[in-house]
C-alpha cells in the first residue's frame, strides 16, 4: 500500500498564494501589454477578481494556521505580530516612494510595467498586512468568548467571505450598494469591537508596550488605507482595479477600529494597573501565608513571608519583627533596611506614646487591631504596629514604619490585619501540626514501653500441685507501677510477691522494672520474709526518687507443711478466706514501705509472720487501685465489698474470683467511669 506524505497546511498555503499571486501578476501584465499596444488581450476582468479572491482565501488559510497555532494567550506577542507586519508593509510602501523620488522623471521611472509590478507588491503587503491583522484580532475578541459573540464573529467572517465576491455584483464601480455593503460590515467590526476583557490581564508595564505597538498599527492603517486611495486616484495606467475592493476597504476599517479602540482602553486603564498589581501580589502573598504550613517550614519562614506580604502591601520603608520570649521581654528575629540604632530610637518613641501603651496592655487580645501611629523621628513619621494573636495570646508584634505622616491607609490597615490573621494561624497550625506530630512519637515511645512493661510481668505463674494461681494487672494510663511476680524457691516453696509504685505512668512503670530486678536477684539468696524487706529497702533507696516509694507484699509458701511465711511493706493488706469456717479475714501484719526512711531505722518497721492454711482456702492479693476505686458519688469500693465477693463466690476457681471482683469493680465505677489508678489482682486457691 502506497503511504502518502503528510499535509503541511500552512506551507502548501503559502506556496499556493505566491503562485496566484505570480499569476496575477502576469494576467494583469499581458492585459497592460495589449492596452499599451492596442491588442486585445482576450483576458476578461473576471479571471482577475477570481485570482484576486483566491489570492484572499490562500493568505488567510496560511495565516490562520500560523498564528492559531503559536499564539496562546500571549496578548503583547499577538499586538507585536500585527505591528510587524503593518511596520513592514509601510516601510516597503516607503521604500517603493523612495525609489520613485530618485527616479524623478527618467525613463525607468515612468515604465508602466515597473508601476504596475510595484502596485501589485502593495497590493499583496497590504492584504498580508489585513488578512493576519484581522485574525490576529479574532484571537484577542475571542478571549473568554461566549456563545454570542462567537456568533458575531462568525457572522462577520461570513460577511467578509461575500464581500470577496461583491465585485462581481458591482463591477467595482462604487454605488449605493458598495457604500450599503460597507456600512454593514463597519457595523459588525465595530459591535466586535467592544470585546477588549484581554485588556486588564495586562501587567503595567505590558499596557506600555501595547501602547506602542497599537499606535504604530494605527498609523500603519492609516498610511496603507492613504496609500491605497494615492493608487486609486492615480492617473497611471493599472488595467485592473485592485485596491477598490469591499472586502479590503472592510478590513482597513475594522483594524483601525479595533486598534484605537484598544489603544484608548488600555491607555485610560494605566491609572489602575498598578493597582490591579498590587491587588494581584497581595493575593499571591495571601495564597502563599495560606500554604506556608507544612511540616519542613518553621515558624521564621512564615514570618519571613508575612513581613515581605506586609511591607509590600503598605509600601513600607522598613519593618521589624519582635517576638514574645517572655513576659518581660522581646526578642527581634527579622528586620528589614532598618539598623539596630534606629530601631532603638523608634522603639523608644513607641513606648511613649500612650495610645501604644493602652494597645500593648490590652488584656483581650482578640480586641487587638493594627494600631496606625505618629512619631517625631528625623527619618520615619508614621508607623503601625500590627498583633501577632496566636491560640488568643499575643507571641509577638511586627512593626511597619514610613517615611512620610500618616502614611498607612484603611485599605493598606485592612489587608494587612488579613494577612497577619493569616500567618498566625499558620503559625499555629504549624505549632499544632509540630505537637501532633511529637505527640504521635511519644504515643509510639508508650506503645515500646507498653510492650516492655508486659514483657516485666510473668507470662507463665509458678505452682504445683498444691495450688492453683491467676493474675490481673491493668494500667491507668498507657503504662503503670502494678507488680507481681512469682518464683520457685525448690519442689514444695513458693516465693509471691505484689507491689504497688507510688504514683502511675512512665515514672511509675520505671521504678516498677527496677523492683523487678531487685526482686530477681534477691529473692535467689532464699531469704526470709522480713530480710527480703530490708534488703530491699536498702536497694530501692539508691535508685528511687526522693518523693516516690514502693509497697510490697511478700509471701513464702511452703505447700509441704500448709503455711506460708508473710512480710508487708506498707501494702493494702491480703485476704485470706478459711474454707472450714467460709470467712474471710485481712492478714494483720506491720510494715512501712520500702523507699521511705533510708537508713537501718526501717528494720525496726518490718514483721513477718507465719500463717496456715487448708485445702480450700484462698489468698487474694490486690493493690490500692481496686479498694480505692470511686462511682459517681465518690464512695470507693472498699474492702469489705472484696470480702464478700470472695465469700459469696469461694466455691468458683481463681479466675472465676478474678473475673467477678474485676467486673464488680467496673460496674461498681459505671460504665462511663474509668478507674483512676493502676490495680492488680492476684488469686489463689490450696487444693
Amino acid at each position: 500500500m502506497i503511504k502518502l506524505p503528510a499535509i503541511h497546511i500552512g506551507k502548501l498555503s503559502f506556496l499556493l498564494a505566491i503562485l496566484v499571486w505570480l499569476a496575477l501578476l502576469f494576467v494583469d501584465m499581458v492585459r497592460l501589454f495589449g492596452v499599451i499596444n492596442d491588442l486585445n488581450s482576450g483576458i476578461i476582468p473576471e479571471f482577475t477578481w477570481i485570482l484576486e479572491i483566491l489570492f484572499f482565501l490562500t493568505v488567510y488559510g496560511f495565516y490562520n494556521y500560523n498564528i492559531n497555532k503559536s499564539t496562546k494567550n500571549d496578548f503583547i506577542n499577538v499586538i507585536w505580530r500585527a505591528a510587524s507586519t503593518g511596520l513592514a508593509a509601510s516601510v516597503v510602501v516607503m521604500l517603493f516612494q523612495l525609489f520613485y523620488r530618485l527616479m524623478g522623471d527618467s525613463k525607468l521611472g515612468q515604465d508602466p510595467f515597473l508601476m504596475n509590478f510595484f502596485y501589485h507588491v502593495y497590493f499583496a503587503m497590504a492584504t498580508i498586512f489585513l488578512v493576519s491583522g484581522a485574525i490576529l484580532w479574532k484571537n484577542l475578541i475571542l478571549y473568554q468568548k461566549t456563545k454570542r459573540v462567537v456568533k458575531q464573529w462568525q457572522t462577520f467572517e461570513f460577511a467578509l467571505l461575500l464581500a470577496m465576491f461583491f465585485i462581481f455584483f458591482n463591477k467595482n464601480t462604487l454605488d449605493y450598494s458598495f457604500i450599503f455593503g460597507l456600512v454593514i460590515l463597519v457595523g459588525l467590526g465595530i459591535l466586535l469591537s467592544a470585546n477588549l476583557k484581554w485588556i486588564p490581564y495586562l501587567t503595567f508595564k505590558e499596557k506600555w508596550k501595547s501602547l506602542l505597538f497599537l499606535f504604530i498599527i494605527i498609523l500603519s492603517t492609516t498610511f496603507l488605507f492613504l496609500q491605497s486611495n494615492g493608487f486609486s486616484n492615480s492617473q497611471q495606467n493599472y488595467p485592473i482595479n485592485l485596491l477598490d475592493n469591499l472586502f479590503l476597504i472592510s478590513l482597513f476599517i475594522f483594524i483601525f477600529i479595533y486598534a484605537l479602540f484598544s489603544f484608548l482602553v488600555t491607555l485610560f486603564n494605566l491609572p489602575t494597573s498598578s493597582v490591579f498589581e498590587q491587588k494581584l501580589t497581595e493575593a499571591i502573598n495571601f495564597q502563599r501565608l495560606s500554604q506556608s504550613i507544612q511540616p519542613e517550614e518553621n515558624e521564621e519562614q512564615v514570618l519571613d513571608i508575612l513581613m515581605d506580604s506586609c511591607m509590600s502591601a503598605a509600601y513600607a520603608d522598613a519593618a521589624w519583627l519582635e517576638m514574645s520570649k517572655s513576659e518581660s521581654s522581646e526578642e527581634v528575629i527579622q528586620e528589614r533596611w532598618i539598623d539596630a540604632d534606629t530601631r532603638h530610637e523608634v522603639s523608644h518613641l513607641i513606648e511613649k506614646t500612650k495610645t501604644a501603651v493602652d494597645w500593648a496592655t490590652e488584656t483581650k487580645p482578640d480586641n487587638l487591631t493594627p494600631l496606625p501611629l505618629r512619631i517625631d523621628h528625623p527619618k520615619f513619621e508614621s508607623i503601625l504596629l500590627i498583633p501577632l494573636i496566636v491560640n488568643k495570646s499575643v507571641i509577638g508584634r511586627l512593626i511597619l514604619c514610613k517615611e512620610v505622616r500618616d502614611g498607612f491607609n484603611k485599605e493598606m490597615v485592612n489587608i494587612i490585619s488579613t494577612f497577619a490573621r493569616q500567618a498566625s494561624i499558620a503559625v499555629e497550625n504549624h505549632r499544632l501540626l509540630n505537637q501532633a506530630i511529637q505527640n504521635e512519637r511519644y504515643l509510639e515511645e508508650l506503645k515500646i514501653a507498653q510492650r516492655v512493661q508486659k514483657a516485666l510481668l510473668p507470662v507463665k505463674l509458678d505452682h504445683n500441685d498444691s495450688f492453683e494461681i491467676c493474675a490481673y494487672s491493668n494500667a491507668a494510663d498507657e503504662v503503670g507501677g502494678d507488680y507481681y511476680d512469682t518464683f520457685q524457691l525448690d519442689e514444695h516453696r513458693f516465693v509471691l510477691i505484689i507491689g504497688d509504685v507510688s504514683g502511675k505512668g512512665t515514672s511509675a512503670a520505671f521504678h516498677m522494672s527496677q523492683m523487678k530486678g531487685i526482686f530477681q536477684s534477691l529473692i535467689q539468696l532464699n531469704l526470709g520474709a522480713s530480710e527480703f524487706m530490708i534488703r530491699a529497702n536498702a536497694a530501692l533507696s539508691r535508685c528511687l526518687e526522693r518523693n516516690h516509694f514502693i509497697t510490697a507484699s511478700i509471701f513464702i509458701l511452703d505447700t509441704a507443711s500448709n503455711s506460708f511465711l508473710h512480710s508487708r511493706a506498707g501494702h493494702v493488706p491480703t485476704l485470706l478466706l478459711h474454707k472450714a469456717t467460709g470467712k474471710a479475714e485481712y492478714l494483720e501484719v506491720d510494715g512501712l514501705g520500702l523507699g521511705i526512711l533510708r537508713n537501718q531505722q526501717y528494720e525496726k518497721h518490718v514483721e513477718e509472720k507465719v500463717f496456715s492454711y487448708q485445702s480450700g482456702d484462698i489468698l487474694v492479693m490486690f493493690t490500692d487501685g481496686i479498694v480505692e476505686a470511686k462511682n459517681h458519688k465518690s464512695q470507693q469500693f472498699g474492702f469489705e465489698r472484696i470480702r464478700s465477693l470472695v465469700e459469696v463466690h469461694q466455691e468458683l476457681t481463681p479466675k472465676e474470683i478474678q473475673i467477678k471482683i474485676i467486673d464488680s469493680v467496673h460496674d461498681f465505677v459505671g460504665g462511663d467511669g474509668l478507674i483512676d489508678d493502676d490495680y492488680s489482682l492476684v488469686v489463689v486457691k490450696f487444693n
